[in-house]
């Protein structure tokens, strides 16, 4: 038996549980599943378009990944995942980033 259910108990209870919570895990996967692809459909196109203007104000300025990454005190990994769009990137952030480009941070965000 699995080390949730404890000795002796009635085998009509353990197969309660295993329903129960193998019931739940597919519901509870279902609706996390959900949320997720709704909230990723919502701000994809947005993101998309900041993400694509972040990489190209960074290749505008003439800086590389880790020259970038080195002026945050971040490693490398942090700006490519940032432009592989792997990492979100919230307004302080973004605010840091405009300034080592020079440019003003409605660029990024206006449509």
């Amino acid at each position: 038996m699995p080390t949730f259910f404890e000795k002796d108990q009635p085998l009509g209870t353990v197969f309660f549980h295993l329903i129960i919570k193998t019931y739940f895990g597919i519901f509870y996967n279902r609706i996390y599943n959900y949320i997720k692809d709704m909230v990723n459909s919502i701000y994809l196109k947005e993101y998309k378009k900041v993400v694509e203007r972040l990489k190209k104000a960074r290749e505008d300025s003439g800086l590389k990944q880790v020259g970038v990454a080195e002026k945050l005190g971040k490693p490398q990994s942090y700006i490519s995942k940032i432009e592989q769009g792997e990492r979100r990137i919230d307004i302080a952030e973004l605010k840091l980033i405009a300034q080592i480009y020079k440019k003003d941070i409605n660029y990024f965000i206006s449509k």
